[in-house]
C-alpha cells in the first residue's frame, strides 16, 4: 500500500510538472524564431485532409485533431482538400482560426471536378496560403444567412455595389425595412472576408461582392480575376504549381519545396466521424424522437427496462447533437407540445381532438426545427412527412377502434348475459326454478316451460343472482 502510494505520487508530481519544460522550451523556440524569414519549408511528406459536405462542429473538430497531428508527424504542408455547400459560422470561423495558427502552410484545394466552395467555403478558401481549384469546379454564394429564418440577408441597393474588373455590378432588388440585426451580421461577414483577402493579396472587391451580392465564378473565371492562385487537375499537379512559391506564415515568409515528397491521407478519428453522424440533422431528430418513444413506452410499461435505457440515451445524445446545431426553439417546442397531445389521445381517446392538433404541431415544429436556410442543416421532408403519417395513420386507428367498440357487444355486466345459452344441469317445472351451467359458472335460472336436464336455453333477463330464461 505505501508503494502504491508513492508510485502514485510520483504519477501526480510529473503530471503537474511535466509540461513546464516543455512550455519553457516552447517559448523559446519562439523567442528563437526570427520575425521575417525567407527559407524553404521542407519535411518528408505533405498531409491531405479532406472537408466535404456541410461544414459544421464535426468539420471543425476534424480539422482541428488532423492538421495538429499532421504537424506532429513533420508534414511540410496540409493540402486541404474542399468540397462543401456552406455550413455553420461558428465551425467556419474556428476552422479558419486554426489554419492561421497552423504551423505549417495550408494549400486549399477545391476538388474533384464538380466541388464547389459555396458559402463558408469561399472564406475557406481565401483563407489558405495557396488557393486553387480543380476544373469544372465554382466557388462564391457567401451571402450569410439570417439567424431567425431561412432567407438570405437582405442584398444592398443597386448603387452599393462595386465594379469588379470593369464589368458593371449585377442588379439585385433594393433592402426595404432591414432590421439592425441583419446589417451587423452582414457588415460583420463583408469585414471578415476582407480582412483575409488583404492578408492573402486576393481580390478584395469580389470577396466582398460574394457576401454582399452572393456572387459566384468558375475556377478559370477566379483564376483570372485572382481570387485563387491557379487551377490544378489533382493533387499531385497542385504541389507542382506550389512548388517554389513564396508565402506569409504567422510573421515569417517560408518558400514552399514540395518535390520528392509523398502525400498522406489523415482520415477523421472516431471522435470526429460519431460526430458527423449524429450532427447530421436528420438522425438527430430521429434519435430524439426515438428517445421519447421509448420513454413513453417505458412509462406505459413499467418494468420492461430496455426502452428505458435505450430511449434515455437516444435522447440525451440527440440533445447533445442540437445544442451543436442551429435549432429553432419555437420549432422544438411546437414538436413536444404535438407528442404531448398524441400521448394525451392515447391515454384519454378524444375521437382525434388532441390526435388532430398533436399532428399538426408536430409537423410545423418538425419543419421549423432546424435553420433550413443554412446549407445542409434541414431535416429531411421525406423522414418528416413518413413520421407525419404514420402518426395520422396511428390517429385514424385509435378512432376506428374507439367507433368499433361503441357498436361491440358487452363482455361484462348484465348486458353480456343476454342472449347467452345455458346448460340445464337439472329438470325444471313450468315456472320452477333449477341449476344451470353458464360459461362454466353455476346459476339460478327460471323458466315459464318445463325442460329435461341437459335441455338449452336463452338467457333472456337477470334479477339479481336469478337468471330468465327461455326456450331456445
Amino acid at each position: 500500500m505505501e508503494q502504491l502510494r508513492r508510485c502514485a505520487g510520483i504519477a501526480l508530481a510529473l503530471l503537474l510538472c511535466g509540461p513546464l519544460p516543455l512550455l519553457a522550451q516552447s517559448e523559446a523556440d519562439h523567442a528563437a524564431t526570427p520575425p521575417v524569414a525567407d527559407h524553404p519549408a521542407s519535411a518528408g511528406m505533405v498531409a491531405q485532409l479532406a472537408l466535404e459536405g456541410p461544414i459544421g462542429p464535426a468539420a471543425a473538430e476534424y480539422f482541428d485533431d488532423a492538421s495538429k497531428h499532421a504537424v506532429a508527424d513533420g508534414a511540410a504542408a496540409i493540402v486541404l482538400r474542399l468540397d462543401t455547400p456552406g455550413g455553420l459560422s461558428d465551425s467556419m470561423r474556428q476552422i479558419i482560426a486554426g489554419m492561421l495558427a497552423c504551423k505549417v502552410p495550408v494549400l486549399v484545394f477545391v476538388a474533384p471536378g464538380g466541388a464547389r466552395a459555396a458559402s463558408a467555403g469561399t472564406y475557406i478558401l481565401y483563407a489558405g496560403q495557396i488557393a486553387a481549384m480543380a476544373p469544372a469546379t465554382h466557388v462564391g454564394a457567401a451571402t450569410p444567412v439570417s439567424l431567425g429564418g431561412s432567407t438570405p440577408m437582405p442584398l444592398p441597393k443597386i448603387g452599393d455595389q462595386p465594379t469588379i474588373a470593369g464589368k458593371s455590378a449585377p442588379q439585385a432588388p433594393s433592402a426595404e425595412n432591414d432590421d439592425t440585426e441583419s446589417h451587423k451580421v452582414l457588415n460583420d461577414s463583408i469585414a471578415y472576408i476582407r480582412s483575409l483577402a488583404q492578408l492573402r493579396e486576393r481580390n478584395v472587391e469580389w470577396a466582398e461582392q460574394a457576401v454582399r451580392g452572393a456572387a459566384t465564378l468558375t475556377a478559370s473565371e477566379a483564376a483570372q480575376q485572382h481570387v485563387i492562385d491557379f487551377v490544378a487537375t489533382d493533387v499531385s499537379d497542385l504541389l507542382a504549381k506550389a512548388d517554389g512559391r513564396k508565402v506569409q506564415l504567422r510573421d515569417r515568409t517560408v518558400s514552399l519545396q514540395f518535390k520528392g515528397l509523398s502525400v498522406r491521407d489523415y482520415a477523421p478519428n472516431a471522435r470526429s466521424r460519431f460526430l458527423a453522424i449524429i450532427t447530421n440533422p436528420t438522425i438527430a431528430y430521429l434519435l430524439l424522437l426515438a428517445g421519447i418513444a421509448a420513454l413513453f413506452l417505458e412509462a406505459t410499461h413499467p418494468g420492461v427496462l430496455l426502452p428505458g435505457i435505450v430511449g434515455g440515451i437516444c435522447l440525451l445524445v440527440g440533445l447533445y447533437a442540437l445544442q451543436l446545431l442551429p435549432v429553432n426553439y419555437a420549432g422544438l417546442a411546437l414538436m413536444a407540445l404535438g407528442i404531448g397531445l398524441l400521448a394525451a389521445e392515447l391515454v384519454t381517446p378524444t375521437v382525434g381532438a388532441y390526435g388532430v392538433g398533436g399532428v399538426i404541431a408536430f409537423v410545423v415544429g418538425s419543419v421549423m426545427l432546424m435553420n433550413s436556410g443554412v446549407p445542409g442543416y434541414g431535416v429531411n421532408l421525406g423522414v418528416i412527412a413518413g413520421i407525419a403519417v404514420c402518426a395520422a395513420g396511428l390517429l385514424a386507428s385509435i378512432a376506428w377502434l374507439v367507433f368499433r367498440t361503441r357498436r361491440a357487444r358487452q363482455f361484462i355486466g348484465d348486458e353480456a348475459l343476454l342472449n347467452e345459452v345455458a346448460e340445464l344441469l337439472e329438470p325444471i317445472a313450468a315456472g320452477g326454478e333449477a341449476w344451470a351451467s353458464v360459461h362454466g359458472e353455476r346459476w339460478r335460472i327460471r323458466c315459464e316451460s318445463a325442460l329435461p336436464v341437459g335441455a338449452r336455453a336463452r338467457i333472456v333477463r337477470r334479477q339479481g343472482l336469478l337468471l330468465w330464461v327461455a326456450p331456445v
